[in-house]
């Protein structure tokens, strides 16, 4: 097969590919494509130059491959753009702040397979945060990093392990107040809720989530993870506090899920104009992208943000400091979110307690 017939052949899928996000289907096979757009986005560049280096550019087909191309590549920017150095922050920095106000925050998907117990709490050590959160944790990882963070001065805790990778653990130096683990949408799939309490005794409101992603054999869409996403965006959205989500998203920060996630809880996105920071994969350096997130509302501002080291997972650490600057907040909030935006959101949680109700019926529940 000649070169040029390849490339076109390339192009063809290139286009396809950017055009899956705007399928209103929630089908694994669609949003399986949000993931890897940074690879996408290459693969585009790489066949537009030699296209346009190698061949005569002279046929009307030549022509229209090369701007249809074109406009794949600038709409594929355009969606990691904010993401990268070049663009704005969301979020603002502040190196100054009263001790008493800021709070660091560390998390890691451990994977629960993984038994590298050691490297996960050198990781803790060496990054010291305030607040701990761990995902895919079961009894083995309780058993191994409760005691252990508990003599490194986190006294607070909320912990359910599973054996069935969503397990989580929370840990803090500062108070819990009221922490609860709620079953939002499957009695196998928590989150914890909780306020904490910092040192200049102001109350911020934290939720930690792990949705499923939509694939096999977790879940053959990705109805399950948008609706969980859609009720913490609405918590968030109506709480009386400033507001932190975090987790193993299943998501990237590009998809259309999570803009609409960020549109609907008004939260905001500190890897904006800082940097990718891919967790995940941490066994692959081609497939990357960010899964692991944090989400804040505007009273924060970023004071240091990083990925953490190997610690055995398929998954790096991610670690953010913060501080609470309530009086500053009007210079980063969002617009509040559309209606449009809003029904979306409600149709998508009601699109999930549909299957749920389906599933029940046919007894697969």
């Amino acid at each position: 097969m000649k070169l040029k017939s390849v490339l076109q052949a390339i192009g063809l899928i290139a286009v396809i590919l950017t055009l899956f996000p705007f399928v209103a289907a929630d089908f694994w096979w669609i949003r399986m494509f949000d993931y890897p757009h940074l690879q996408l986005t290459l693969f585009t560049l790489i066949a537009l130059l030699i296209y346009f280096f190698r061949f005569d550019i002279r046929s009307w087909r030549d022509y229209t491959f090369i701007i249809v191309l074109a406009g794949c590549f600038v709409f594929q920017v355009g969606k990691i753009y904010p993401y990268t150095a070049l663009a704005s922050y969301q979020i603002e920095n502040n190196e100054n702040a009263d001790r008493d106000r800021t709070m660091s925050v560390f998390m890691s998907n451990v994977l629960q397979k993984n038994k590298e117990h050691q490297q996960v709490l050198d990781e803790v050590v060496t990054e010291d945060a305030d607040i701990l959160i761990f995902t895919e944790t079961n009894e083995r990882w309780r058993k191994n990093l409760s005691p252990a963070v508990r003599s490194y001065g986190y006294n607070y805790k909320a912990e359910i392990p599973l054996d069935n990778t969503y397990g989580m653990l929370l840990y803090s130096k500062f108070k819990l107040i009221d922490p609860q683990i709620k079953f939002l949408l499957e009695d196998s799939i928590p989150s914890i809720h909780s306020k904490i309490q910092l040192p200049s005794k102001e109350i911020i409101e934290l939720h930690v989530i792990h949705p499923t992603p939509p694939m096999p054999p977790h879940d053959a869409s990705s109805t399950d993870r948008d609706a969980q996403m859609m009720m913490v965006a609405k918590m968030a959205k109506n709480s009386n506090y400033p507001v932190i989500v975090a987790g193993d998203f299943n998501d990237v920060a590009w998809s259309e899920s999570t803009s609409l996630f960020q549109s609907v809880s008004g939260l905001l996105d500190p890897r904006r104009g800082r940097g990718f920071y891919n967790t995940f994969n941490a066994n692959n350096w081609i497939m990357r992208w960010p899964l692991d997130h944090m989400f804040v509302s505007e009273e924060f501002r970023v004071m240091e943000i990083e990925r953490g080291h190997d610690v055995g997972s398929d998954h790096f650490p991610f670690y953010v400091k913060l501080s609470l600057e309530p009086a500053l907040s009007q210079e980063q909030k969002l617009e509040p979110p559309t209606q449009e935006e809003l029904e979306e959101a409600n149709k998508q949680i009601e699109k999930e307690e549909e299957k749920d109700k389906k599933e029940k019926a046919e007894g697969k529940n």
